[in-house]
């Protein structure tokens, strides 16, 4: 799973941006979000995160790749991972927004293995970036309305404010979730509110299970090797550069060329065979929640078409 050395960061954030960057140091391989999300905005940790955000610009603007038609605005940073503000394709501006990311950017930790949460109070933050990657605002979620990484690696959070509202003060619209399975070959960004970085590349195939560890997820997107994604960037957008809507979350990439272990998953065909791409980086389609949620962006488990793990 791609999460930064919170360590690394605060001692680049102390040393400036003429420091070593964090970025060349291995993400850590266990550690889950542990901030709530419920500290004051001018908290301890809210400062140190503000820093190193400025400092990750100073940085990511010297070797950043940027997509011509992908730009940051709906995107969001959390206090360890990227994510976005989306909407389903038949969301109403009055909805209640909604923010992706990584499950196992979860504030309380990793779900285990058949772990799937819904429903669950929750006061994280999130900050909401622009266009050019400047942070414009802070976003509070209210619930967590779904989350797991059984067969997928996604949590969504329901904020207390709605798309109209966002859009009415900040200018900035959601992105939205594509009803359909990318294809090969498609060309793609992953946009990292973390890092204010973009990444460009192509679809290469899928994964007909992806084992990272004790959790295994399927169908999973792999990408081309030009998108070599860090620690920060779980939970991005991974958006059709074509038609501007979002069709995966990335979330992992082999980055030892061990098989199968925690930061270095392999893809499992349907005989069993395993193969290992060290270097190799990997999505969750997102296309399986538009049927899982109606109207006012609510979630239906059991509406038809809805193939998302139960609890």
């Amino acid at each position: 799973m791609r999460k930064p050395l919170v360590v690394a960061l605060c001692a680049l954030a102390l040393a400036g941006a003429g420091a070593t960057p964090a970025v060349a140091a291995a993400p850590s391989p266990t550690g889950a979000d542990t901030t709530t999300g419920t500290a004051p905005a001018t908290s301890l940790t809210d400062v140190v995160g503000d820093t190193v955000g400025a400092v990750a610009d100073t940085l990511s603007g010297l070797t950043a790749p940027k997509s011509a038609a992908v730009n940051f605005a709906g995107t969001v940073s959390l206090s360890n991972c990227s994510g976005s503000v989306v909407r389903m394709p038949d969301s109403a501006a009055s909805d209640p927004a909604l923010v992706l990311t990584n499950g196992h950017c979860l504030e309380s930790g990793f779900p285990a293995p058949g772990q799937v949460l819904t429903d669950r109070a929750s006061s994280r933050t999130f900050g909401l970036l622009n266009a050019s990657g400047a942070k414009v605002a802070t976003l509070r979620a209210d619930r967590l309305v779904y989350a797991t990484m059984t067969d997928t690696d996604a949590a969504i959070y329901r904020l207390n404010t709605t798309y109209a509202q966002i859009k009415s003060a900040y200018g900035i619209d959601p992105l939205t979730l594509s009803g359909s399975r990318p294809a090969a070959g498609t060309a793609i960004s992953v946009v990292s509110g973390y890092w204010k970085r973009i990444y460009s590349c192509s679809v290469d195939g899928f994964a007909y299970r992806l084992k990272e560890g004790d959790w295994t997820w399927k169908d999973s997107v792999r990408y081309t090797s030009a998108c070599d994604t860090i620690g920060g960037t779980s939970g991005s957008p991974v958006v059709d550069d074509a038609t501007g809507k979002v069709v995966a979350v990335n979330n992992t990439g082999n980055e030892d060329g061990a098989r199968c272990t925690v930061n270095n998953p392999c893809e499992v065909d349907q005989n069993g065979g395993v193969t290992v791409r060290q270097g190799i980086n990997y999505a969750q389609q997102t296309y399986p929640f538009t049927a899982c949620f109606t109207t006012g962006n609510r979630l239906d488990l059991s509406a038809g078409g809805c193939t998302l793990p139960k609890p």
